[in-house]
């Protein structure tokens, strides 16, 4: 999991950072420095991700697609 992973799954949800945090069980300030870049999503974070939106390996290696697709500027599914 990574950065654009959090950023995605925020955004989805139409969640401000903070609305994110509270929903993970983590600080506020953690969401801004992994969005930004400054720190790493660690194995705790992405386990309190994944039980918060009820997330398995799969449905992150989706996720993880989709971004890639966005990033590249193309519609998903062509």
């Amino acid at each position: 999991m990574n950065k654009e992973i959090i950023k995605f799954l925020r955004q989805s949800y139409s969640m401000t950072q903070r609305d994110f945090a509270k929903l993970v069980n983590c600080s506020f300030a953690l969401i801004a420095l992994v969005e930004v870049g400054k720190r790493k999503v660690s194995s705790d974070l992405e386990k309190k991700v994944k039980n918060a939106f009820n997330l398995d390996d799969q449905d992150i290696q989706s996720i993880t697609s989709l971004v890639s697709e966005f990033s590249k500027g193309l519609p998903p599914f062509m």
